[in-house]
């Protein structure tokens, strides 16, 4: 018997990861919602509307449409889990898309639930939707994964207002999708409903540690395209980064000194990202906290200056701004 176009003897000699996949779509072709048996990091979305996204395995390009609860309700081609989508939107009379909305992407190595609480947070202290864009960091290069966004961005039918909210290396892929969508000869600059962006910890000059890391197989191994082109590749994949066009506002970790939480880095650090690395000229508003990179997400005052800045434009107050205008010395 073929499961989704693949022989047994074809899964017995497959990957055992890209079997299971495999296996758990061709039983979603059933037509029974099932549960997601994980994976997250071989997955990304392609689509969102509310609580529901149609995602792309990484490894077999083979599609599923997903419910709020991570149940999978049709697998196929990407024609075939909009369809049924389509088909549940007008069964369950599902209210289209409207107002404005948050994107949120997360960093390597995670998946949408380390943004989560972040996107509750500003669903409860301001008139958003908020959405967890959850992509294969590990399984593919960045421009993949702004092609995702950019897929992401073309379905948002509805939606009036357009902003970003992005940890680490979810930052990049942001710009790679601004560098994508950007036309100096026409002027297009990306979706004209994308007003305000906040980064989180974000890698704007590249991350030491990768750097650090580069010669290193096992890092190479485990972070895939992505890891590369965060160290080694770092010169050739920057040109492909665009400085946003509209307001961005950077928030750092780091101790405010001359030395940071990672000794093996030169200078003020969140143990990842250097302080300097993640200053971009153009930014609006910058903010140094005291907090490590994989926390920065869920820290209060993180979150409190987050949505101060998607409201406002700014972190703490108009006149208390730090823009950042010259490659100058951070501010403290």
């Amino acid at each position: 018997m073929a499961l989704g176009g693949w022989s047994k003897r074809t899964l017995r000699a497959a990957d055992p990861l890209k079997a299971a996949a495999v296996l758990a779509n061709s039983a979603a072709k059933l037509d029974v919602p099932l549960p997601t048996l994980g994976g997250k990091q071989f997955w990304t979305d392609h689509l969102l509307f509310h609580g529901w996204r149609i995602q792309k395995n990484a490894l077999t390009s083979e599609c599923r449409l997903l419910d709020d609860r991570d149940w999978t309700h049709a697998s196929g081609t990407f024609a075939e889990c909009q369809d049924k989508l389509e088909a549940t939107k007008r069964d369950l009379k599902l209210p289209p898309m409207k107002g404005r909305v948050v994107l949120l992407l997360h960093g390597l190595f995670r998946s949408r639930s380390s943004m989560e609480s972040l996107g509750n947070y500003l669903d409860n202290h301001a008139h958003v939707d908020s959405l967890a864009m959850s992509y294969a960091s590990t399984q593919a290069e960045v421009g993949a994964q702004a092609q995702a966004l950019a897929s992401i961005l073309a379905h948002l039918d509805g939606v009036e207002e357009i902003n970003f909210v992005a940890h680490s290396l979810g930052n990049l892929v942001i710009r790679h999708y601004l560098h994508d969508a950007t036309d100096p000869q026409t002027g297009r600059q990306g979706d004209p409903r994308i007003k305000r962006f906040v980064m989180l910890g974000p890698p704007n000059h590249g991350a030491e540690i990768a750097k650090f890391l580069a010669e290193n197989k096992a890092y190479e191994l485990v972070t895939g395209g992505a890891g590369q082109q965060l160290g080694k590749a770092w010169s050739d994949f920057e040109k492909k980064l665009a400085t946003p066009h509209c307001e961005f506002g950077i928030i750092a970790g780091g101790r405010g000194q001359s030395k940071g939480y990672n000794p093996l880095l030169p200078s003020d650090n969140d143990l990842v990202v250097t302080v300097e690395s993640t200053r971009l000229i153009g930014a609006r508003d910058f903010l140094l906290l005291p907090v490590a990179h994989s926390f920065l997400m869920f820290d209060a005052r993180a979150r409190a200056a987050t949505l101060s800045f998607l409201e406002h434009g700014y972190f703490v107050a108009d006149a208390k701004r730090q823009p950042i205008v010259a490659a100058d010395k951070p501010a403290r």
